[in-house]
């Protein structure tokens, strides 16, 4: 294991921290490597994971350091390991929720959009410094973060250098929680266990069919919905979830107060 990514199992649940405190957890391609490992040979018994950052920052974007001078040849293919990477935990076994504090910078930010759940911290800030450093995005974030927050808030972003704190971060579409500083560890882990208690199907379904659905002309997607509808419902999980609802010993829905 790369000491600069610490993996833990807590029963069904895959905590994953980059452990790179002192460089505000920059990614070098030695990190980049070891989180596509870790998210394509998590145990079958893991549900959920939760993906954090040591220290005082989830993580600052790619490590300039070990930035290299490469052809365009040699830069495209260090951008599609990067997007291999993300895309594992994008498209993996699991639903992945991101405990986001400090910095969500750059490459951290491109990291946080591969995730599906962001539960960010009032500490949290981001930023897409790349456009004031003469580069351009390369781990993925050119599809993803539009999909965030907009094609328009990108740009602007990469064009002014501008920094979205937590709370106008949350309100843009950075994340979908927003919480006190310090606990968005624990947040994420809630919400971990109760995902890993979903039916694995249904969780399989909005990680692999939904944004799928999503990219489809409308006759293409409704077509694919109605073809993992009855996939779901035909399995004997559903079945038996459905039927303890509809004999009172399943929760009803209600607001929370």
């Amino acid at each position: 294991m790369n000491p600069d990514l610490h993996l833990e199992i807590h029963d069904h649940i895959a905590v994953v921290r980059l452990n790179r405190p002192t460089k505000r957890n920059a990614l070098n391609d030695a990190l980049i490597v070891s989180l596509h490992e870790v998210f394509s040979q998590l145990p079958d018994h893991v549900r959920a994971a939760v993906l954090h950052g040591g220290g005082e920052h989830f993580c600052a974007g790619l490590d300039l350091s070990e930035l290299q001078s490469r052809d365009a040849g040699e830069g495209m293919l260090h951008s599609r390991m990067w997007h291999q990477a993300f895309h594992q935990i994008q498209f993996g076994s699991v639903p992945v929720v991101a405990a986001l504090h400090g910095a969500v910078v750059g490459g951290g930010l491109e990291l946080a959009a591969s995730c599906h759940i962001r539960v960010a911290d009032d500490t949290t800030f981001y930023a897409l410094p790349e456009g004031s450093r003469g580069i351009f995005v390369g781990g993925g974030g050119a599809v993803r973060i539009p999909k965030l927050i907009g094609v328009a808030r990108m740009t602007d972003m990469m064009m002014t250098g501008r920094v979205y704190n937590a709370v106008d971060g949350e309100r843009a579409g950075f994340a979908q929680y927003l919480v006190s500083a310090g606990t968005a560890f624990d947040k994420a882990m809630e919400l971990a266990k109760h995902i890993a208690g979903n039916a694995p199907l249904t969780n399989y379904a909005l990680m692999h069919a939904l944004p799928r659905i999503a990219e489809q002309p409308a006759d293409h997607g409704f077509i694919t919905e109605s073809l993992m509808s009855s996939i779901t419902q035909a399995a004997p999980e559903a079945k038996a979830r459905v039927d303890a609802f509809l004999q009172g010993r399943a929760n009803k829905v209600t607001p929370k107060p």
